[in-house]
């Protein structure tokens, strides 16, 4: 394997501080969540950079699928992702919801779309095995 792309950010202040990229195009307050015991500040929080990025990735890798079989994947696609903070005990855990909406294919499509991104998008394959993800297609 071959390294195409490292992204380098750094965090000072935990969930309640601030993260930065190397290159400055992401400079972000973090907040942590009032759901979670935190003071629910104007700040983003890691699980919706996760979410954020997920749903890109995801949306990308359904591209790629979609061309490979041929498929006209309508510009009005979208993907949600719903990133949830668990706790285990002492320990936390992250689980994941893929919402895809196809206008323009058939649900076994759209189904089989999302199971084939699902096979090649890079934060399913580092999250594969350690994170519960459920993909859906919506109504």
């Amino acid at each position: 394997m071959s390294n195409l792309y490292t992204a380098e950010a750094v965090a000072t202040g935990g969930r309640a501080g601030h993260t930065l990229t190397s290159d400055g195009r992401l400079d972000l307050a973090l907040s942590v969540p009032a759901e979670i015991g935190g003071d629910g500040g104007p700040g983003t929080n890691p699980e919706q950079l996760f979410a954020a990025g997920y749903a890109a990735c995801f949306q990308g890798a359904l591209g790629v699928v979609a061309r490979r079989q041929k498929l006209d994947l309508d510009q009005g696609s979208t993907i949600t992702a719903r990133v949830g903070l668990q706790k285990s005990g002492l320990a936390f855990a992250l689980d994941v919801e893929l919402e895809g909406h196809f206008p323009g294919l058939s649900r076994e499509q759209a189904e089989e779309l999302m199971h084939a991104a699902h096979e090649v998008c890079p934060y399913s394959v580092a999250t594969r095995g350690n994170v519960d993800v459920r993909l859906r297609v919506a109504e």
